[in-house]
């Protein structure tokens, strides 16, 4: 039982150290790196102490310890499907609001070149004159 508790509290320790060498490289945003080195802590540390899942499902009034561990794994992907959905819908709403920016300053300087294109001493010059 004991190289159980070592390998997964090494494999906790080896998420969370990947993920924040992910997070350096630039391959994972902050924020999101964030979450999942506080979940590969909680994995190493139920690792190194796996009475601890026991514990806190007797406290809770489980009476079968995995079932709470499958539980807390399940509103962890949930929660993060949650806030990526968030994140998702933040960007798509500002990426559409620079698209109808972007269309706007396409409209107006189309119709400046349009305008400047009309006026033949400007065309000719570089300089409006009377206007």
């Amino acid at each position: 039982m004991a190289s159980l508790q070592i390998t997964a509290a090494f494999m906790g320790i080896g998420l969370a150290v990947l993920i924040l060498y992910l997070i350096r490289r630039g391959h994972l945003y902050l924020m999101h790196g964030l979450f999942w080195v506080v979940v590969a802590s909680g994995a190493a540390v139920l690792g190194a102490w796996p009475g601890l899942i026991d514990i806190l499902a007797r406290a809770m009034g489980i009476s079968y310890p995995p079932a709470l561990l499958l539980l807390l794994a399940c509103m962890v992907l949930l929660v993060k499907a949650l806030h990526t959905d968030m994140i998702n819908t933040r960007v798509e709403r500002d990426v559409r609001r620079l698209n109808q920016r972007l269309a706007m300053l396409e409209a107006d300087n189309e119709s400046i070149r349009e305008a400047c294109q009309g006026d033949d001493t400007f065309a000719a010059t570089g300089v409006r004159h009377g206007r």
